[in-house]
C-alpha cells in the first residue's frame, strides 16, 4: 500500500470508488449521507486535483482509495467549541476520505489516517480536525478509534446536502 499526491490520470480511479460508495449507499451496504450526482463527484476530485491537495491510496497497482489533505476548515468549525483551540496555520484537515466498498476491512482507512497524521507532523501542523455526517457510524467508530475526539455536532447544509448533522472531530499530536 502506498500514499501519493493524486495526478490526472487518477481521477478516473477517484470518480468509480465515489460511484461504488453511492450504489453502496443505495443498496444499504453504507451509511455516508453521502447523496449520488451532488456529493463527492467527478469535479470534487477535479477541484482538489488542481489545489495540490488529492491524495490516493493506491496497493496493487489499484487506486483503492482517496482523500483530501488541507487547511481548509469548513465553515461551521468557526463556531465550534474546540477542546485545543489553534491558530489556523496549525491546523490540518481530512475531508471526503473514502476507501472502495470492494476492499473495506483491509486496513486501508487505517492505514490513510496513519499518513495524514504523519503528513501534518511533516508539515509541523499540531491540530487535526475532520468532520463526517452524523449518520455515518462507520466512520466515527473508527476516528474514534485513532483517538479523535467528536466535540460537537453542527447542523448544516454541507456540500449541497440539506440537513446534515456534521459531527466535528479533533486531535491534538502534540498531546498524545
Amino acid at each position: 500500500m502506498s500514499i501519493r499526491k493524486a495526478v490526472s490520470a487518477d481521477i478516473d480511479a477517484v470518480e468509480r470508488i465515489y460511484k461504488e460508495i453511492h450504489q453502496a449507499e443505495k443498496s444499504g451496504k453504507l451509511t455516508t449521507g453521502w447523496i449520488e450526482g451532488v456529493y463527492p463527484v467527478r469535479s470534487t476530485a477535479e477541484a482538489a486535483l488542481q489545489r495540490g491537495d488529492l491524495f490516493v491510496l493506491e496497493d496493487e497497482n489499484e487506486i483503492r482509495g482517496a482523500g483530501i489533505i488541507n487547511q481548509t476548515q469548513v465553515d461551521v468549525y468557526a463556531g465550534a467549541k474546540w477542546k485545543y483551540p489553534a491558530a489556523d496555520e496549525e491546523v490540518c484537515v481530512l475531508h471526503t476520505l473514502v476507501v472502495s466498498p470492494r476492499f473495506s476491512g483491509r486496513g486501508y482507512g487505517r492505514g490513510f489516517v496513519k499518513f495524514y497524521e504523519d503528513y501534518a507532523v511533516s508539515h509541523g501542523w499540531i491540530e487535526l480536525r475532520i468532520d463526517t455526517n452524523e449518520r455515518n457510524l462507520a466512520a466515527r467508530s473508527m476516528y474514534h478509534k485513532f483517538g479523535y475526539d467528536e466535540i460537537g455536532v453542527v447542523p448544516t447544509v454541507f456540500n449541497n446536502i440539506p440537513g446534515v448533522n456534521l459531527v466535528l472531530l479533533e486531535k491534538n499530536i502534540t498531546i498524545r
